[in-house]
């Protein structure tokens, strides 16, 4: 994965001990949920598909220590990284997971619809590329409402092909929207190397294009990726328009639990998981810094533990939705009101 160097003030610096080890704890969070997930699926405690944020989890955190809680984001299918960084409950995503009543949908949605619009997370998307017209919408109506909300729309490099991008990027630059447009650029769509199917060298270089600002940075660099984000979402705030922000990093797992994955070698993902893991890299740093020790280190592994099987506890004790309730929530309106629909 190549980089390229950028200007962004170095804002993290001047964050506060407890903000910086805050973003640790997000990291740690995010992984332990992910590992719990995977081992749930695998025994049959969850079903349908699951696709992992493991390997991934600087860019959500970054980002999201950017945000307010009444900023907006969409998301992709491979989106509990971006709802646990926004504030999501976890036991309430683990029981919609395990298909419970008290899930975020009811146990309707599952993994790829988790939605909490109390904080701004107008939800995750099994539609590639499904996120982009919704952010822009929601840019909008913070132009016309003349608020300083922003919105982020989340998308992988795979959803970088699809036409919905280049609607959304085209529209929100002539209209000056306040958006960041976030590319997890993971490497593969799917099973698809980014090599084979994006043209340009980088994703940021298509913002060009589009006459707005585009970067690559670091993805698993947690702390270049706050930097980033600070800088292009605070100019989005100001009235200044949309951006991309391209994040290079990998998919350690594979496309969705289960995934064969012959199209890569096993020795490529650990080279990737020894070197690049980006919880292990801030780990590092906070502790070359002085900022915390192992102690304190081990101490956020165990209460993201605790918090994380207490989800897990609270998801197995919850009911099934009653069959009779399958088809509310499906309409804005009551299908009472229109025979037809029922036939």
């Amino acid at each position: 994965m190549s980089e390229t160097k950028n200007p962004f003030p170095d804002r993290f610096y001047s964050l506060q001990v407890e903000e910086k080890m805050k973003m640790l704890e997000t990291m740690i969070r995010i992984r332990t949920f992910e590992t719990h997930v995977e081992e749930l699926f695998m025994n049959k405690k969850i079903f349908g598909f699951v696709h992992l944020y493991i390997g991934e989890e600087a860019i959500a955190t970054g980002v999201m220590a950017n945000l307010r809680v009444d900023d907006y984001i969409t998301s992709t299918h491979r989106g509990h990284g971006h709802a646990i960084a926004k504030g999501a409950n976890t036991s309430r995503m683990m029981a919609e997971l395990f298909g419970r009543k008290t899930g975020y949908c009811k146990g309707k949605g599952g993994s790829m619809h988790i939605a909490d619009f109390s904080i701004g997370m107008l939800g995750a998307n099994g539609v590639v590329g499904g996120g982009f017209n919704i952010a822009v919408g929601a840019a909008l109506s913070s132009q016309i409402k003349k608020t300083d909300q922003v919105a982020v729309c989340f998308f992988g490099d795979g959803a970088s092909n699809r036409g919905t991008f280049h609607e959304a990027l085209n529209l929100a630059s002539i209209w000056k929207l306040p958006v960041l447009f976030v590319n997890e650029n993971n490497q593969y769509a799917s099973t698809t190397p980014v090599s084979y199917a994006v043209s340009a060298q980088h994703v940021a270089d298509r913002a060009k294009g589009y006459g707005i600002e585009g970067y690559t940075v670091d993805g698993n660099n947690v702390t270049e990726v706050y930097d980033a984000a600070a800088y292009l979402i605070g100019k989005a705030r100001e009235g200044k328009g949309p951006a991309l922000l391209e994040c290079l990093t990998y998919r350690v797992k594979g496309h969705f639990v289960g995934d064969p994955e012959r199209y890569r070698t096993r020795e490529e993902v650990k080279k990737m998981i020894d070197e690049r893991d980006p919880i292990k890299l801030y780990k590092n740093r906070l502790l070359e810094e002085g900022l915390t020790n192992e102690a304190g280190i081990a101490k956020l592994y165990d209460q993201a533990e605790l918090e994380i099987q207490a989800a897990i506890d609270f998801a197995e004790a919850s009911p099934f939705p009653d069959p009779q309730e399958a088809l509310d929530d499906l309409f804005s309106f009551s299908p009472m009101e229109f025979p037809e629909v029922q036939q």
